[in-house]
């Protein structure tokens, strides 16, 4: 006992020792991370495309543990709710803190640059403000000067503007509303740094500086520009680099100062399927005003990324059970801007889902009701219990679970007078129009409840109504690496399914996920109909674990 009590005593008053960390910090498809500092606090945003709610906000307090807080964006163009814009809208964000507010710049291909604020990264954001209409730019960066004066670094998108490689600056208005004058082109980087865009604006030791990834996603390299004013001229530095045994790219990222004067980046690797995922650097100042990223074991001054390091500090990975915007977990996203209609959070946990008209039976590819989450490891199991209760008023309602990219799968349910029909379905080449192809695993009869009123008083009485079909499924996906090419694996799924949630059939076909324009494979759950009814059937989601 007594040693046991000087054990206590010693590590109370001994300082905790450093622990390390191991990328990546984040296995989720956060494409073009950027993080921003304040006071002890951290907060990330990301792209998010076409998928609603946008902009995700994380928090942090020691850029190794995040958790989603909010979201940025709920209102957008028209077109986002009335159709799926695979891989459109909202690319490449910048997240700032400045005056006391949170801000975030970011760039649409085919509609110019916006940006939104708050004073709390965890509640509610202002409308979008568009500084500029101007197809083609995108990846934009705000900074502000000592002098009061304020910027905005971007890039071009060759598919809209028809030139790339190229980085731009334009003088902006201090309160981040609009641009004071025509952006112009600072560097150029088609015979150096082929595809340099993401830009990041920066000011230390009274050198402007721009981060920005060039050589493409998968393949290529961080860049930092240097200079004596916001408009150049710039020299030019490779900082850091994929080398045998590390991950690829590295690509798009931010800079980040800790309270305590060390320096951090973050930034994603495409992994496929998986999706952009977000490693943690360290990162070092050189007595010639260049940094270096990652660890440099020749002493080039171009770094290499690290698969562990120390962490930047010893903190709890934070815990939030708040719902999201739409009532539901922030993990959750649609591929359109959704409708109230479509869910409702169940009080017991899970998530509801009416089905929703669809037009014509033409495959999920363009389905905007996929309640959709992204992949959350490189291996994992998920299971979830599913009830399906179809409107007696319709035939033919479907309801299911799918893994979803440029390909699908999906177990689904199908409304019929023997029961509920049970269908492995597949459709490869989604994305070029490709053709769903079934097979039918079984018809399971339906339980009948029957309703009623439940208030009786005096001469009034319990109105009855008729039974309404009922059919509980338990479905499992197992998801495993293989056949990793270039540091990037294939994501090999295996459904399966349950009457009683214990003993599960396994389908034995299995499905390899593919990734979708600019983001990851994900999974989810819909429920559709394909006739006009004033009422709705449902597909309850409930019991979903992750291992």
């Amino acid at each position: 006992m007594r040693r046991l009590l000087l054990l206590a005593v010693l590590t109370a008053v001994l300082p905790l020792q450093a622990q390390n960390y191991r990328n990546p910090v984040l296995h989720l498809d956060y494409s073009d991370p950027d993080v921003c500092r304040a006071r002890e606090d951290y907060y990330m945003t990301a792209s998010s495309f076409n998928c609603f709610p946008g902009l995700p906000v994380l928090h942090s307090k020691d850029l190794v543990h995040w958790e989603p807080v909010g979201a940025a964006l709920l209102t957008y163009d028209p077109l986002f709710r009335e159709t799926v814009q695979h891989g459109k809208g909202v690319w490449a964000p910048a997240i700032r803190y400045h005056d006391g507010w949170f801000y975030i710049f970011c760039g649409d291909p085919d509609r110019g640059i916006f940006m939104v604020r708050t004073q709390d990264p965890a509640g509610s954001w202002e409308k979008p403000v568009w500084l500029v209409r101007e197809k083609g730019f995108i990846d934009p960066c705000p900074f502000w000067d000592e002098d009061g004066k304020a910027y905005l670094s971007h890039a071009a998108a060759g598919s809209r503007a028809g030139l790339k490689s190229v980085l731009f600056v334009a003088p902006m208005s201090p309160d981040g509303t609009r641009l004071t004058g025509p952006s112009r082109i600072v560097f150029d980087g088609h015979l150096t740094e082929p595809t340099i865009e993401g830009t990041k604006f920066y000011k230390r030791d009274g050198k402007y500086y721009l981060f920005a990834p060039a050589g493409g996603v998968a393949t290529g390299w961080q860049t930092v520009l240097r200079s004596d004013s916001p408009w150049g001229p710039f020299e030019e530095r490779i900082v850091l680099a994929w080398a045998p045994g590390t991950v690829n790219g590295p690509h798009q990222g931010a800079w980040v100062e800790g309270p305590d004067g060390s320096d951090w980046f973050l930034h994603f690797q495409d992994k496929g399927a998986y999706g952009r995922i977000v490693h943690l650097q360290p990162m070092v100042w050189r007595p010639d005003g260049w940094p270096v990223i990652g660890e440099d074991p020749d002493g080039d001054g171009v770094g290499q990324p690290v698969q562990e390091w120390t962490a930047p500090a010893l903190c709890e990975k934070p815990k939030t059970s708040a719902p999201g915007p739409y009532g539901i977990g922030l993990e959750w996203q649609y591929p359109a801007i959704p409708s109230p209609y479509w869910h409702s959070a169940l009080q017991e946990g899970g998530v509801r889902l009416y089905s929703v008209e669809q037009e014509g039976r033409n495959g999920l590819w363009n389905c905007r009701n996929l309640l959709l989450q992204k992949f959350p490891a490189e291996s994992f199991t998920l299971t979830a219990r599913l009830s399906f209760c179809p409107n007696p008023a319709l035939r033919g309602e479907e309801a299911g679970f799918l893994v979803t990219g440029n390909d699908y799968a999906l177990l689904r349910l199908t409304d019929t007078e023997k029961g509920a029909r049970l269908e492995y379905m597949t459709c490869p080449g989604a994305d070029k129009g490709g053709e769903e192809h079934s097979r039918e695993l079984a018809v399971l009869p339906y339980t009948w409840e029957k309703l009623s009123f439940p208030y009786s008083s005096g001469n009034v009485p319990a109105v009855n109504y008729p039974s309404r079909a009922r059919r509980e499924l338990w479905v499992k996906l197992e998801v495993r690496p293989k056949n990793v090419k270039g540091n990037v694996p294939e994501a090999v799924c295996r459904f399966s399914y349950s009457r009683d949630g214990k003993r599960y059939q396994a389908v034995k076909e299995p499905f390899t996920a593919r990734p979708e324009m600019w983001i990851g494979a994900k999974f989810g759950f819909f429920c559709n109909r394909y006739a006009p009814c004033n009422d709705s059937g449902w597909l309850d989601v409930q019991d979903l674990q992750i291992q």
